[in-house]
This record gives C-alpha cells, sequence and structure tokens, in this order.
C-alpha cells in the first residue's frame, strides 16, 4: 500500500515522463526518508525535473526530420557588406554601379556582399518583363549575373546577389543568385511567398500578375559559412527561417524592398524576430529610396544578431555597411537560452517537407 501511495503522488506531481518507474524510484529514495510533501518538496533535485521535461516533451520530434546540429563554419569572424543602392531605369548604369560598390567593399575587407532585392530593374510589374534575365543561358543573356560572377572570382569573395527579375521558358521569378570566391554559381533561390497586398488608400500591389512563385528552400554552403536565402515578404514566413535553422544554417540573407507602408511598422520587427526565434545572424538589403519612382523602398539595411540586436542599421540614403559577424556568439547564445533544446515534439512539429522527401533525410 505504501508503494502505491507513492506512485500516486508521483503521477499527480510530477510532469509525464517515458520512464515512470524511474521517476518514482527517485521518488521513493527522495521521500520515503522524510516526513512531509514538504520536505520533498525542498529536497527534490531540479536537474530530474528538467530531464523528465525534456523526456516529456520530446523536444527532438519537433523538427521533422530532426534538427541537424549546427555546423563548424569555415571560418568563426568575418566582415559582411551590405550595399543599399540607389536604382535607375538605365540597366547598364545599375550594373556597373552595383559592381563598383561591391569592389569598393573587397577593398574594405568585406568577405560576404549582399545587394538589394530587383537592384538591376525599377520595381514594378511592367518593368519586370522588360529588364528579365536568362539566368541558365548566362553570358550575354544574363549581363547582372556575368558581372556578379566575375567580380566574386576575380576579388575571391562570397556574393549574395540581392535579386533580379528572371525569365524561364515563359515564366518569370524573382531571383537571389549567391556567388562563390570562383566565381561559380552556388545556388538560384526563386522567391517563394509573392508580395500580394492591398491596403486601401495606402499600397496596392500585386508580384502575382506577372511573376511566378518559386517552390523551394534555398541552403547553400559558402566559405563564410551556412546561409538559407529569403527574398524580402519570404521573411514573414517564420516556417521558413526555422526550416532554415533546422538545417543548420549560420546566417540568414534577405534582400528586400519593403515600402513606405508596411517598412516602419515590420522591416526591422521582422528581422528582430527571425534572429530571435533562429538564434541566428540575420542580413538584410533594400535598394536606397527613391521618393520619384512608383513604388518607394523604405531602405533601412541591417544587419541583426542572434539575440535580437540590431547590430548596425542606415537611413534610406545610397550608403555602404560594413560590420563583423562572429560565428561564436550563435552557441553562446544558445547556451544562454537553450530553448532549441526545450520545443514540444508533443505538441507540434515543423515539417521540412523538401529535406522530408528528399533521398538523403534521415
Amino acid at each position: 500500500m505504501e508503494g502505491t501511495g507513492i506512485t500516486r503522488l508521483c503521477q499527480r506531481n510530477l510532469l509525464p515522463t517515458t520512464n515512470p518507474s524511474l521517476t518514482c524510484r527517485f521518488f521513493s529514495d527522495s521521500v520515503i526518508h522524510h516526513n512531509s510533501f514538504h520536505n520533498y518538496n525542498r529536497n527534490f533535485p531540479k536537474f530530474l525535473v528538467s530531464a523528465t521535461m525534456e523526456a516529456s516533451f520530446k523536444p527532438e520530434e519537433a523538427r521533422v526530420p530532426a534538427a541537424l546540429p549546427l555546423p563548424t563554419p569555415p571560418v568563426t569572424k568575418f566582415k559582411i557588406a551590405l550595399c543599399q543602392l540607389s536604382v535607375t531605369t538605365d540597366k547598364e548604369r545599375n550594373i556597373a554601379h552595383a559592381q563598383q560598390a561591391i569592389e569598393d567593399a573587397a577593398d574594405k575587407g568585406a568577405q560576404l556582399i549582399l545587394l538589394p532585392e530587383i537592384w538591376n530593374s525599377p520595381y514594378s510589374n511592367d518593368s519586370f518583363p522588360v529588364y528579365a534575365e536568362d539566368i541558365d543561358a548566362g553570358g550575354d543573356a544574363s549581363p547582372s549575373t556575368r558581372m556578379l560572377s566575375e567580380v566574386s572570382r576575380s576579388r575571391k569573395i562570397t556574393i549574395i546577389g540581392g535579386s533580379i527579375p528572371e525569365r524561364s521558358g515563359d515564366k518569370l521569378y524573382n531571383s537571389c543568385c549567391v556567388f562563390g570566391t570562383d566565381g561559380k554559381l552556388l545556388a538560384k533561390h526563386r522567391k517563394i511567398h509573392l508580395f500580394d497586398i492591398d491596403i486601401p488608400g495606402k499600397m496596392t500591389f500585386k508580384e502575382s500578375r506577372t511573376l511566378t512563385a518559386g517552390e523551394r528552400p534555398t541552403i547553400v554552403e559558402t566559405e563564410v559559412g551556412r546561409i538559407g536565402i529569403g527574398i524580402c515578404y519570404d521573411i514573414r514566413f517564420q516556417e521558413l527561417a526555422a526550416i532554415y535553422a533546422a538545417r543548420g544554417a549560420h546566417l540568414l540573407c534577405y534582400p528586400g524592398a519593403f515600402n513606405m507602408t508596411t517598412g516602419p511598422l515590420h522591416w526591422e520587427l521582422l528581422q528582430r524576430a527571425r534572429a530571435a526565434d533562429c538564434q541566428l545572424y540575420v542580413a538584410t538589403c533594400s535598394p536606397a529610396r527613391d521618393g520619384g519612382s512608383s513604388y518607394v523602398a523604405w531602405g533601412h539595411s541591417t544587419l541583426v544578431g542572434p539575440f535580437g540586436e540590431v547590430l548596425v542599421t542606415t537611413e534610406h540614403e545610397e550608403t555602404t555597411l560594413i560590420a563583423e559577424i562572429d560565428y561564436s556568439v550563435i552557441e553562446q547564445r544558445r547556451t544562454y537560452l537553450p530553448f532549441q533544446k526545450q520545443r514540444r515534439g508533443d505538441l507540434y512539429q515543423l515539417v521540412d517537407v523538401d529535406r522530408l522527401n528528399s533521398t538523403g533525410a534521415k
């Protein structure tokens, strides 16, 4: 009877466990020699409660497939440049101007360069078909990416090439190309979430009028770490960022062009939220503001640290920000606040469909 009473109290006062006998055995060891539940409550080691919680909550099952460990990056510290460029209707000028900004940043020691969303074209549905390039064909069919390839190779830098309108067959995409230090195309991300917004009297824009949505998340291995790529509106979807974090990303990069309606409210908020959600660095890069264009960008390119802290930001004018990223801070922050290990896999799951369906998923 005494043992039965112990079991009942154990079930009533402890969190569920995958090994009830272990919990009850500990309870009997700790409590039978004391005269009251008060003594039990005072003497029960907190670490066992924590271990029981973790076993019960199944945090490893909150990510499907299971989250990958954060890999050791090729470098611990490096400089990133955010090139907030002015964009005109002159495509050749835009390309030459971007090249100059990249080279200037490389001269200042930047090893990773991030460009804005739609930096070679005005941001409008009328312009996308006119300025679109065939990235897969390359060469003269894609002068913008040809420049990025050449300058990344000549300066031995990694370039997250903002985004440009891409033509592929009869479809148009908003696409970001990543080039390695050898000038080779490492990845191409097509904007997954198209920007369709209608706020009466303030902002109406529908990318889906001309653009097709991409269908795959993009994470890329570079000489400055594992990077997850999103474009502008993609930043609103925490599931995409969570997938990148579960794939072991060190840094999330979002070229974007938030506008004068949503920018003041949400631009910095979303960057800090994604960084805090995932305990990763988040870098964004916007075009400079042109008050005379049909779509006016908010600007404010920013680098956020893995605690959600703004490390460097700017206003709306054309400029290049250069800042240092220190990946050792990621593990430090995750040690301070280990919520990645405290997820409730018994209550919810994030399913990485692309990875789950791949032959390499485990």
